[in-house]
């Protein structure tokens, strides 16, 4: 069959799916409504539906009276129950899938349940809903014509009781559907390989050759492989290797300080990014735009969602709101009831909605990895769009960054340190600090308030980092690849000591 039909026919089969969308555009309210009512139906006769009497829960205020948000250590004995081969624990069906992730720094790994229905209903419906997206705004596409290259995680499944687990990405290539395996690069042998190194020799030797038309990864990680696919092939660009690529799918961590090296490698004004909003506990939001940085969130995944205000998150007057009491702008740190078995955990991540109808949000950061040590409630959003724009003023590009508080000793005030890798060291380092601690305070008024006549923030502090500072000190921790990130801000200096001391 030619190409040219499999794409036409892939994208009209894919197509079919945004009337459903529209259902939930249309009544968000009632479908998450709807939605927990059948996860605690689904789940009365597991052994947490028993312990909070899911049978007799008929509100969402009952269940919120009953149930209490649950941070990872809460659900760790219950989740440890079912990876010994216990189910009915708390989900219905059977679970024999956990992806393993150790959070950003953390070496402590958690096991997070995938179940059958989060594989099917949430993860692989995000997959398709993204390219469903995708062709419905850009009609002329052809990526079927090609494959997309995936840059997945870096570990292989193991087994213990009967069950699995590993890298969510190593999870989802294991179970991968057909069509999907059909339509990737490189294979699934090359994907779930463990060494990094090896890997990227492995996934360049494989894909040079591929009529790429698109790819899909963690920008960081992406754009270290693309680097290395222009040195080992001598072009140019990566449309002169793989002239039919069209667009770029990501996630993971913020693709602003990454945008303008993606646009010197991909020298093409009609070239598409699509970020998408996914972890090891479901999948949440897609930019159902193009040229737009704002993510729809999917209410129809099996996912129900509530929310924390960041400004009485983990304090006495902490609140918990559902979705249809959110305001436009506020941080709110997400708590999520699952198909998988999640029962209102808190998985750390912080978002702001830019639009109630339909919902829309972006990512902001981590509940945990933020700055607020005087006041100043930074978040990863402000560093991130900062640092773009200080490396847009100076002519200069970022590899990777971290802050960590000065703290306040005697009569000296505090201050944020920062360690910085350049690709190209800024001609006036004393420049690029200057217009990132401007737009920092042009971006948040708590930091312009503390940093006002230095009254309590003296300037920022910029460390030159070496070259390949982060990257060694993810490979000291065997953290190379995949979803592993530098933590990019801390209330404590840990992780900045750590890379002084390299």
């Amino acid at each position: 069959m030619p190409l040219s039909i499999i794409n036409s026919f892939a994208s009209w089969v894919l197509k079919q799916r945004i009337h459903q969308i529209e259902l939930f555009l249309k009544y968000p309210n009632e479908v998450q409504e709807e939605l927990l009512h059948n996860l605690l139906t689904a789940s009365e006769n597991t052994i947490i539906g028993k312990q909070y009497d899911f049978a007799s829960i008929n509100s969402y205020k009952t269940f919120a009276e009953r149930v209490p948000v649950s941070g990872y250590e809460e659900l760790q004995p219950l989740i440890e129950r079912t990876r010994q081969g216990e189910q009915g624990v708390f989900w219905e069906s059977p679970i024999k899938w956990f992806a393993k992730s150790s959070g950003t720094t953390n070496a402590k790994s958690k096991f997070i349940p995938v179940s059958n229905e989060a594989l099917e209903d949430c993860h692989y419906k995000g997959s398709k809903d993204l390219l469903c997206m995708y062709l419905n705004n850009n009609e002329d596409s052809e990526l079927f014509v090609g494959k997309s290259l995936r840059l997945g995680g870096s570990s292989q499944i193991y087994e213990n009781n009967n069950t699995f687990f590993g890298d969510l990405s190593a999870i989802l290539i294991e179970n991968m559907p057909i069509w999907a395996e059909f339509s990737s690069t490189p294979s699934s042998k090359t994907s779930l390989m463990s060494e990094w190194e090896t890997k990227i020799a492995a996934i360049i030797n494989e894909t040079k050759n591929e009529n790429v038309t698109s790819f899909a990864g963690v920008p960081s990680w992406m754009l270290v492989l693309m680097n290395r696919v222009l040195e080992d092939t001598g072009k140019g660009n990566l449309l002169e290797l793989w002239p039919n690529l069209e667009v770029y799918f990501h996630g993971g961590v913020s693709f602003s300080p990454y945008k303008e090296q993606y646009k010197k490698i991909l020298p093409s004004k009609d070239f598409k990014y699509y970020e998408i909003y996914n972890a090891s506990e479901g999948f949440f939001a897609i930019q159902d735009l193009n040229n737009s940085s704002d993510l729809l969130l999917m209410l129809d995944y099996g996912i129900f969602y509530e929310f924390i205000p960041m400004d009485t998150f983990d304090t006495p007057n902490q609140k918990v709101i559902r979705l249809a009491d959110v305001e436009l702008n506020k941080n709110y740190a997400i708590v999520i009831t699952t198909n998988s078995g999640l029962w209102r955990y808190l998985i750390g991540d912080t978002v702001r909605f830019t639009s109630l109808n339909p919902y829309r949000i972006r990512v902001t950061g981590r509940t945990k990895h933020h700055i607020n040590v005087f006041g100043e409630e930074l978040m990863v959003e402000n560093t991130d769009q900062a640092i773009a724009k200080a490396c847009e003023i100076t002519q200069t590009e970022v590899i990777d960054y971290t802050v960590a508080p000065i703290f306040m000793q005697d009569k000296e005030k505090g201050a944020h340190e920062w360690m910085i890798e350049f690709k190209q060291k800024p001609a006036d380092v004393g420049l690029f600090q200057k217009v990132l601690d401007e737009t920092l305070q042009t971006l948040n008024s708590d930091y312009e308030a503390k940093r006002y006549n230095n009254m309590t923030l003296n300037p920022l502090v910029i460390n030159v980092a070496r070259e390949n500072l982060f990257y060694d000190w993810l490979k000291e921790r065997d953290k190379l690849g995949g979803q592993h990130k530098i933590p990019r801000l801390s209330n404590q200096r840990d992780y900045l000591e750590q890379l002084k001391e390299m």
